[in-house]
C-alpha cells in the first residue's frame, strides 16, 4: 500500500533567514513564526541567492533542531548563502507493508490508542483468542458474569497462552481483566459498534485514497473503566440475564438497574448538528429517557443542504425546518419510547429565564454539541455551578476531542484553554497579504467598511433620536469617524443615478487596485531589502497595477 499523505494537513513552508556551510548544512528560518516542521520530513528551497545548489533541489531528509532551526545534507561544497529563499514542505510517497495475518497473530504489532493501558492489548490479544476457543468449545459465548465460565475461561487463556511463543506470549496474565472480558463478551453496546463501524469506514477510505496513516496492524480499543470500580461490587448473572429486550445486549455488561436508571435520565443536549445527531442516535438506541425521563435538545438553526453530507438524520426534504424539530422526530422513529423534548432557543444569559435554576436543578446531566467556544464557556460555568456533569465534544476537519467533565473530580472545560488565535496585524493586511487568510480578512473588513458599517449607522442617524447621544458618548476619535461615515453616505458619496454608481465604483477600483499598489511599490522597491531578504520574496509577491 501507498500512502501519498500521512497527516492529511496543508504542506509547510517558511522563509530563511541563514543557511550555514557545514556538514551537516544549518537552515535557520524568520524568527516570526515557528517553522513547523518534524524530523524526518522532507523539504526543497527555491528563490535562494548564493546557495543556488539547492533551488529546485531533489527533496532532502530534514532533523529539527528548535523552533526556527533544523539541519539538512552537507553543505561545505555548496557556494556561501546570501539572502532569501522559502523552504517548502514536499509530502513523499511511503510504501507500507503488512504482515500476513498468521504471521501478525504470532507476533503481533498492536497501536495503542491509551498510554495508561500500556501493557493491557498483550493480554487482550490472548483473551480474545480464547473467546473464539470457548466459542467453539462451547457454541455459544460465555454466559455474562457468570463465574462458572469465567474460570473456564481464564483456564482455556492460560492454556492458550502456553502455547504461544515469542511477543504473542504474555509472562503473566491479568486473570482479573480477563474475567471480565468473558463476563462481558456476550454483550452488544450501539455506541461501541458506531466507533467500530466509524474505524473500519475510515481504514477504507485511506486505502481508496492513500492519505492517512492506516492502523498497524493490531488496535485493541476497551472501555473497562465504565464497568463499577466499587470495592467488592460484582453484577450477577440474573441480574444480567437477557429480558427479550432490544436492549438485552446491553444488559448483559450493566445489569438491569443501569438500564432503568437510564430510562430515568434527564439530559440537556445543546445543539443538533453533526455531533448532536450522532449523540441522539446512540441516545436512542441505549434507552436514555425511554422511561420516566426526558432529553432536552435545543438549536436554533434550520437544516441546510450543505448539512446532508454529515447530519445524519436530516433528508433533502428537510430542508429549511428547524433543525432540533426534525431531528427529534428522527430518532423518536428509532426508538418510540424516548421522550425528547426538542427547543429552539439560544443557550446564554438572554435564555435564563427558560433554563433558570429549576430547569437545571432538575438535569441529571448535560452534553455540548455546539461549534463556538463561548457558548461551551457559558455551559461549563452553569455546569460548574449547578455541579452537573457535563459530556463536552468537538471536531475540526478530520480531527476531534471529548471531554467527560465531573463535579469533584476532573478539571472543567474552561479550566484549560487554548492559545489565542494568532491575530492579522493591520500593515499586513494593508500593504503585504501573503496567506489566504490575509486576503479573506482584507476583503471582509472592506465589505464591512462600505456597505455595512456606514448604511447601519447612516439608518440609525435618520431614523433613532438617540442616535447622537449615544454616538458622542464613543470614547476617543470614534465619535468622529462614525458622523464623518455617515456624511459621506448621506452628503458628499450619496449616489444620485446609476450613472453615479458606476462612477464610485470606477473610481474606487482605481484607488484599491492602482493608485495604492502604486504607492505601496514606490515606498517598497521589487529589489528593496529587509533583514537580509527581499522585501517581495515567493510568499509576498510583489502585486502587479490593474
Amino acid at each position: 500500500m501507498i500512502v501519498y499523505d500521512t497527516n492529511g494537513e496543508q504542506p509547510l513552508s517558511a522563509m530563511i533567514s541563514m543557511i550555514t556551510k557545514d556538514n551537516p548544512g544549518v537552515v535557520t528560518c524568520l524568527d516570526e513564526a515557528r517553522h513547523g516542521f518534524e524530523s524526518g520530513d522532507y523539504v526543497t528551497f527555491t528563490e535562494i541567492q548564493g546557495m543556488t545548489e539547492l533551488n529546485g533541489c531533489q527533496p532532502v531528509e530534514i532533523k529539527v533542531l528548535g523552533p526556527y532551526t533544523f539541519s539538512i545534507c552537507d553543505t561545505t561544497g555548496f557556494t556561501d548563502y546570501v539572502r532569501g529563499g522559502i523552504v517548502s514542505q514536499v509530502k513523499i510517497p511511503k510504501k507500507i507493508s503488512f504482515k500476513s495475518f498468521s504471521s501478525s497473530m504470532a507476533d503481533p504489532e498492536v497501536l495503542m490508542t491509551d498510554f495508561a493501558k500500556f501493557d493491557r492489548p498483550a493480554h487482550l490479544h490472548v483473551g480474545f483468542q480464547a473467546i473464539h476457543a470457548f466459542q467453539k468449545k462451547h457454541s455459544h459465548l460465555p454466559t455474562p458474569w457468570s463465574q462458572a465460565d469465567g474460570d473456564e475461561f481464564v483456564a482455556l487463556a492460560k492454556e492458550l497462552n502456553s502455547s504461544l511463543t515469542g511477543s504473542a506470549k504474555v509472562e503473566e496474565l491479568d486473570e482479573a481483566l480477563l474475567k471480565k472480558l468473558a463476563y462481558v463478551s456476550a454483550g452488544d453496546l450501539a455506541p461501541i459498534n458506531a466507533f467500530i463501524g466509524g474505524l473500519a469506514a475510515q481504514e477504507v477510505m485511506k486505502a481508496c485514497t492513500g492519505k492517512f496513516m492506516p492502523i498497524t496492524q493490531w488496535l485493541y480499543f476497551d472501555s473497562l473503566e465504565c464497568l463499577s470500580e466499587e470495592g467488592d461490587f460484582m453484577l450477577t448473572e440474573e441480574e444480567c440475564a437477557p429480558r427479550n429486550c432490544r436492549y438485552d445486549g446491553q444488559i448483559a455488561v450493566f445489569g438491569k438497574n443501569m438500564q432503568e436508571t437510564l430510562a430515568k435520565q434527564r439530559y440537556f443536549l445543546v445543539g443538533a448538528g453533526a455531533i448532536g445527531c450522532e449523540l441522539m442516535k446512540n441516545f436512542a438506541m441505549i434507552g436514555l429517557a425511554a422511561g420516566e425521563g426526558e432529553v432536552i435538545v435545543t438549536d436554533m438553526d434550520t437544516i441546510e443542504k450543505s448539512n446532508l453530507n454529515r447530519q445524519f438524520l436530516f433528508r433533502p426534504s428537510d430542508v429549511t425546518k428547524m433543525k432540533s424539530d426534525t431531528a427529534a422526530m428522527a430518532v423518536k422513529q428509532m426508538n418510540p419510547s424516548m421522550k425528547i423534548t426538542p427547543h429552539q432557543n439560544r443557550v446564554g444569559p438572554d435564555t435564563e429565564r427558560v433554563y433558570d435554576d429549576d430547569f437545571f436543578e432538575s438535569l441529571d446531566g448535560v452534553t455540548n454539541a455546539l461549534d463556538n467556544v463561548d457558548a461551551r464557556m457559558y455551559m461549563d460555568r452553569r455546569c460548574v455551578y449547578y455541579r452537573k456533569p457535563l459530556l463536552e465534544s468537538g471536531t475540526l476537519g478530520t480531527k476531534g476531542n471529548v471531554q467527560v467533565v465531573i463535579p469533584f473530580l476532573t478539571e472543567s472545560y474552561s479550566s484549560s484553554q487554548d492559545p489565542p488565535e494568532k491575530s492579522i496585524p493591520i500593515c499586513t493586511l494593508k500593504n503585504f497579504p501573503n496567506a489566504i487568510e490575509h486576503t479573506l480578512q482584507w476583503a471582509r473588513d472592506e465589505f464591512e467598511g462600505l456597505f455595512k458599517q456606514p448604511p447601519e449607522n447612516s439608518m440609525q442617524y435618520l431614523t433613532d433620536p438617540k442616535f447622537m447621544e449615544r454616538t458622542l458618548k464613543l470614547p476617543g476619535a470614534q465619535p468622529v469617524e462614525v458622523l464623518e461615515a455617515v456624511y459621506k453616505s448621506l452628503v458628499t458619496d450619496c449616489p444620485h443615478s446609476w450613472a453615479d454608481c458606476v462612477a464610485w465604483a470606477r473610481n474606487h477600483w482605481q484607488c484599491q487596485y492602482n493608485n495604492n499598489i502604486r504607492q505601496l511599490l514606490h515606498n517598497f522597491p521589487p529589489d528593496q531589502l529587509w533583514r537580509p531578504l527581499l522585501v517581495w520574496a515567493k510568499e509576498m509577491s510583489s502585486p502587479p497595477r490593474i
